[in-house]
């Protein structure tokens, strides 16, 4: 080879060396570009290549550390998570703007590997992207829970608080357990015609072990993991265990909603079948042709979702009578000049607006959801001359706007005088155009926020005005110390609803008097249900005056 020749294939080969050396250096360059946040993002804190933020977001009390970045970065803030991007909104303002506004691109689920493939099946709405499938299950949903249809349910919510209050009198230190048979069994009458009469009822107990189980499985750091990393999935069940328990729960729960729903399919065939969303959802299916176990799955997550919300809200509710007793002297004193020696029952909604406060202020101060349920939007976008991609995950920091010191002044302080004069349902809160008059943000915005809040709202505020007509909430004393106990108001259960972990609280009739009236209540109503203590005939027609309430009851 000539010397001309050698310096070419020299000069050839340098440049190939050069060319791979480009290379490889674009691609570590691009690695290490993974998990860092561009210039035009939603501002956040400082991210490590590959991870950007994961290891900033703790185990437990995540709303915690997301409110302390919302009161640093301010109303919208990013989080990087490898390849993922979440964007946080944190303000009344935004949440308006984004969710509300542009619900038609942010209305989506991200994906949510443990939560709806494996848990679920892909059958819970809840979950579910805004696909076909979903728009016509929400479209059901809006059918069997709209305000006319609620009406229905009016005689369920009176029939179970004082068997609630009954339940309370006969054993107090249950409290939490009562708290939740009643709100599961309005549920499971709203949904699937029978009563749930025992806090040992074997449904009862396997839907909220289910439930409780299930929560801790979503929010756990293996579950983002999989969300955030999908070829981990591919790894075999030995090395996650998490698939295949969440496997076994969801054949559990998969029987148990069937049951239910082919045992009241079968009642309304036999002409047995009480007033129920489910005998809503069996016309339906001839309409929209769903499978029985889309249909079984649409009125098990109602089931879930309904109970434990209203349960987790009253258990924070109790907490705060027993913390704050002055607001439950001053809401006594309502209740004695309105209602006097009876019960309070819905016809005083206009009369009885601390109560009303009361309820609102237990929604706001014990949300349940502190992060809300992500949605996911479906294009990019802009807001605040901030990029949002395509896909990013998007979170409502409820925690943080309801403990917002300048929407809230001193946000632990249980205050109801926060919402004096505010007449608004939660329907109406939510459709507010001025986003800060907005009370709370505990059904969610948008296109998902939940469509039952009406009956809610009349769920709390019989469980509350009862309570408080009848009982005193005070501290239990420990006895070994004499000392009284304060129920630690930070200490919440983790899951993807949280609530305050089981206290103590010492819970008495307010008289003789009222004991007997709650025994004499549920006598009366008892006459009413057969020897299952299921009804014999449901009540028809009972409209209260709540509905008259500056006709604030508007379907949507």
């Amino acid at each position: 080879m000539d010397k001309s020749s050698a310096n070419y294939f020299l000069s050839a080969n340098c440049l190939t060396q050069a060319g791979l050396l480009i290379l490889v250096s674009a691609i570590i360059w691009r690695i290490l570009k993974i998990g860092s946040r561009p210039a035009n993002y939603p501002p956040g804190p400082p991210t490590l290549p590959l991870i950007g933020n994961l290891h900033q977001i703790p185990d437990t009390r995540k709303h915690v550390q997301f409110e302390k970045w919302a009161r640093e970065y301010g109303p919208i803030y990013s989080l990087m998570l490898g390849t993922k991007v979440m964007i946080v909104l944190n303000s009344d303002v935004a949440i308006k703007d984004l969710v509300d506004k542009r619900g038609a691109i942010y209305s989506s689920r991200p994906e949510s590997y443990i939560g709806q493939d494996i848990l679920s099946g892909g059958l819970r709405i809840l979950f579910m992207p805004n696909h076909e499938v979903w728009k016509m299950a929400r479209k059901q949903a809006h059918r069997v829970l709209n305000i006319s249809a609620a009406r229905t349910y009016v005689p369920y919510q009176d029939l179970e608080s004082k068997a609630m209050l009954l339940g309370f009198l006969e054993s107090p230190n249950d409290f939490i357990s009562h708290l939740r048979r009643f709100s599961a069994s309005l549920t499971t009458q709203m949904t699937f015609g029978f009563r749930t009469t025992s806090i040992h009822n074997p449904e009862f107990k396997e839907a909220f072990d289910i439930f409780d189980r299930s929560s801790e499985l979503i929010g756990s750091r293996i579950g983002a993991l999989l969300d955030l990393i999908p070829a981990l999935r591919r790894l075999p069940d030995f090395m996650l265990p998490i698939k295949k328990e969440g496997r076994e729960i969801h054949q559990r729960e998969l029987k148990l909603f069937r049951r239910l729903f082919l045992q009241t399919k079968a009642g309304l065939h036999a002409g047995t079948a009480k007033p129920c969303v489910c005998v809503d959802l069996v016309k339906l299916q001839k309409e929209e042709q769903t499978s029985d176990d889309l249909a079984a799955y649409l009125g098990g997550s109602l089931l879930q979702a309904g109970s434990e919300t209203t349960a987790s809200v009253l258990v924070g509710f109790i907490q705060a009578m027993v913390i704050f007793p002055e607001v439950a002297r001053a809401a006594q004193e309502e209740l004695d000049r309105v209602c006097g020696d009876r019960m309070p029952d819905l016809n005083d909604v206009p009369d009885l607006p601390y109560i009303r406060a009361c309820a609102k202020e237990s929604l706001r101060w014990m949300p349940g959801f502190m992060l809300g349920i992500p949605h996911a939007v479906t294009q990019d976008d802009t807001y605040m001359g901030y990029h949002i991609p395509a896909g990013s995950m998007v979170i409502m920091n409820i925690w943080a706007v309801h403990n917002d010191p300048k929407r809230h002044p001193n946000p632990r302080q249980f205050e109801p005088m926060r919402y004096w004069g505010d007449d608004q349902t939660s329907i109406d809160a939510s459709n507010n155009p001025d986003a800060t008059k907005r009370d709370h943000f505990v059904f969610g915005a948008g296109r998902r926020k939940c469509q039952g809040m009406h009956i809610a709202d009349r769920s709390l505020f019989l469980a509350i005005s009862r309570l408080l007509w009848a009982f005193n909430f005070r501290k239990a004393v420990d006895h070994q110390t004499g000392q009284e106990i304060t129920p630690d108001m930070d200490d919440l259960a983790e899951g993807v609803m949280m609530l305050p972990k089981p206290f103590k609280a010492d819970l008495r009739p307010r008289s003789a008097f009222k004991a007997e009236c709650v025994r004499r209540e549920w006598g009366t109503m008892a006459e009413q249900l057969d020897g299952q203590a299921q009804w014999k005939v449901v009540p028809e027609g009972l409209i209260w005056k709540d509905e008259q309430l500056g006709e604030l009851l508007l379907d949507e």
